[in-house]
């Protein structure tokens, strides 16, 4: 693009270069070629009275389309027309680049908030936020509404999660706007491998909901098998899928194994007989030893306490597909 196309320029281009009238080409400099002078260290060949530099060898890659390089005049103080590239370049939208994510920044704010002992109510944040969704109306899902639910029964305890990703998200934001919803399907993969799970990739650009999800969306700690396959189906979950999810409470305080280590102890534990119990109370909640009485469930059950790497691969999809559910997409 030639200077003299640009219209506020090219009244004005004395500005740039004007003691350097004997010079016919100076109406005509590109952007590349003001860069190359400005590198550049001999004199202009065209007109000897120009006492400005300019680098002979590099003389034929200033040439332009309108006459041949010995027509070029630089000079050094030319240096102020690199000040035109943003406007000679192909635009690049701002807005947009602003609104890209940086995952890493991300993740390093949960991680200077998280420990191994709070992994499983940040998880568990993940299950009742994005637990509310229903594949028939596309209702609830991923969305970040369980900042308005913490004060609902099944919610209880969750206060306390919410409070340690409340700091993070202060952090975050001094960087980078990060919705709740993102936050909370980061914090939630952070805590399983920070607890030796598998590592989890998320995908960010979840939008925010302004109000709480319809209440009697999560599954209830007494329901049958029969019911949770229904449960979970209304989500849009197979039963596979439901048994590996199940998986998440091998860590905190309900009694499979080491609180503090994603592994599947919690699919050998459902597999002792007679039920165990933890100095004199129940392992588990009612929902986990549910699954043991369906045998489609107690195959997965099975296949998942052989082989630690199926659980951890079929977890990671599982868990993707969850924060994924119901989620809005920003869009640049």
């Amino acid at each position: 693009m030639e200077l003299t196309n640009i219209p506020h320029l090219a009244s004005s281009s004395s500005f740039f270069f004007s003691s350097c009238s004997p010079c016919a080409c100076r109406s005509r400099r590109t952007a590349k070629a003001v860069i190359t002078a400005f590198a550049a260290g001999s004199r202009c060949s065209a007109d000897p009275a120009c006492p400005e530099p300019i680098e002979q060898h590099n003389v034929n890659s200033l040439s332009v389309a309108s006459g041949p390089a010995n027509t070029q005049c630089y000079r050094r103080r030319d240096f102020a027309a690199v000040a035109l590239l943003p406007f000679l370049l192909p635009h690049v939208d701002m807005a947009s680049a602003a609104d890209s994510y940086d995952g890493s920044i991300i993740r390093d704010g949960v991680r200077n908030v998280l420990s191994k002992v709070k992994a499983a109510g940040v998880l568990r944040l993940v299950f009742h936020d994005a637990g509310t969704f229903d594949i028939s109306d596309k209702s609830g899902g991923m969305n970040g509404s369980i900042i308005y639910e913490a004060d609902r029964p099944e919610n209880t305890g969750l206060s306390k999660s919410l409070k340690i990703l409340r700091k993070a998200k202060e952090g975050i934001d001094q960087v980078q706007q990060v919705s709740w919803a993102d936050l909370i399907a980061v914090a939630g993969a952070e805590a399983v491998a920070l607890c030796g799970g598998p590592e989890i990739p998320v995908r960010l650009g979840r939008l925010d909901s302004s109000t709480a999800d319809p209440t009697g969306k999560l599954p209830e700690e007494t329901l049958d098998v029969v019911a949770l396959k229904t449960s979970f189906g209304k989500k849009g979950f197979s039963t596979q899928e439901m048994v590996v999810l199940s998986g998440a409470h091998t860590i905190g305080g309900k009694g499979f194994g080491n609180p503090n280590a994603f592994d599947n102890a919690y699919f050998k534990v459902l597999l002792e007989k007679p039920r165990p119990t933890s100095s004199g109370m129940p392992i588990g909640l009612p929902t986990d030893w549910a699954l043991t009485e369906d045998d489609e469930c107690l195959r997965w059950i099975n296949i998942y306490a052989e082989d630690q790497d199926k659980f951890f691969a079929d977890f990671r999809d599982a868990y993707t597909k969850l924060v994924n559910s119901g989620a809005s997409w920003r869009t640049t």
